[in-house]
């Protein structure tokens, strides 16, 4: 079975041409980002996950910060290290943005490779269009017979074999990245309640008189 598979993706990488090789490496690329992407958003953004979430923005609105800062503590996610540092210090201006950025290196980690892939992948095939043509039309010159018409054939199966790999990559592609990208932005969002429940409960303690 697995040699009659290999058998014919050796086939069909002959048949491509070279433009065939960086298209697979493309593949493997993509597919093993596609795989950690959702590993990761699967672990941030989880049922569970989320309901630690939404039990640390209520601490922090009821003005318990302890228990805010013991739940965040014991959550890895994105959320908690953003939580904890809010908690940790003052969240001004400067240290929200600090803390946002800190972790949107995380959030938006592979993304500009998967849309780099989304763009490349349709233009490699393209040219390996052009070079199956090239193939065919060197075949076809008239200072050159032709005693086989399965030479013309070979370069009219290399256009057309690496347009539809490259589309092929592009679109398996494309449709994780939109959703990684929802992601992100329902992610931020989250974080942007967080913060503001945090500077709620930093202003009520400010406002709190001190009792003798």
């Amino acid at each position: 079975m697995f040699e009659g598979v290999w058998s014919n993706v050796a086939s069909l990488m002959h048949q491509g041409g070279w433009v065939m090789w960086p298209l697979l490496v493309l593949s493997v690329i993509s597919l093993t980002l596609i795989f950690e992407r959702a590993w990761f958003w699967t672990y941030t953004n989880n049922p569970w996950r989320r309901a630690k979430l939404q039990r640390i923005g209520q601490s922090l609105r009821r003005g318990d910060a302890d228990t805010a800062r013991r739940i965040a503590a014991s959550d890895a996610s994105a959320y908690g290290r953003l939580a904890g540092a809010l908690l940790d210090d003052q969240p001004s201006d400067a240290a929200v943005a600090e803390a946002i950025e800190s972790q949107r290196s995380q959030l938006e980690r592979f993304m500009p490779t998967l849309g780099t892939i989304i763009t490349a992948a349709p233009m490699l095939g393209i040219l390996g269009t052009v070079t199956g043509i090239i193939r065919s039309f060197r075949v076809l010159s008239p200072d050159q017979a032709i005693t086989d018409p399965s030479q013309v054939a070979g370069g009219i199966a290399e256009a057309l074999l690496t347009t539809v790999v490259g589309l092929i990559v592009a679109l398996v592609v494309l449709f994780p990245y939109n959703v990684f990208k929802a992601q992100i932005d329902r992610t931020l969002g989250r974080m942007e309640a967080l913060i503001a429940s945090a500077r709620g409960q930093q202003a009520d303690g400010r406002n709190t008189p001190d009792h003798p």
